[in-house]
């Protein structure tokens, strides 16, 4: 199983990116995934979560700018960042439990993706 993040770039105040996190494999299915940022210097901090009957949650920093969102059909989990600050500036990583085969839940990280906002 891979997960690939994906979408990050350099973007200003104000502006918006999506992120995405795709999951490839035989036989694999996404259960709840999560969105986390690290900024340099800073903790690794969660963002934003999406179970897989797809209730959402997200930190406070983000709430009504943020919006998680997945497609099963794709195995693909989005971040949609709009008004976006300086300070989301950050590495962004999911996470995801993964139905792989056998009936096994397995937790993976993607790679992260840069997120730079400019004031």
């Amino acid at each position: 199983v891979q997960l690939q993040a994906s979408g990050g770039g350099l973007v200003q105040a104000g502006g918006s990116l999506r992120l995405s996190c795709a999951a490839s494999g035989i036989a694999i299915s996404l259960n709840a995934v999560d969105w986390y940022r690290q900024a340099p210097g800073k903790q690794r901090e969660l963002v934003a979560t999406i179970t897989n009957s797809g209730r959402t949650n997200y930190a406070d920093s983000v709430k009504g700018r943020f919006t998680i969102s997945r497609d099963d059909d794709k195995n693909t989990v989005y971040l949609q960042m709009n008004s976006l600050k300086p300070e989301d500036t950050a590495v962004y990583y999911c996470n995801a439990d993964v139905w792989v085969p056998g009936r096994r839940l397995q937790n993976y990280w993607g790679q992260g993706t840069l997120v730079t906002v400019s004031s």
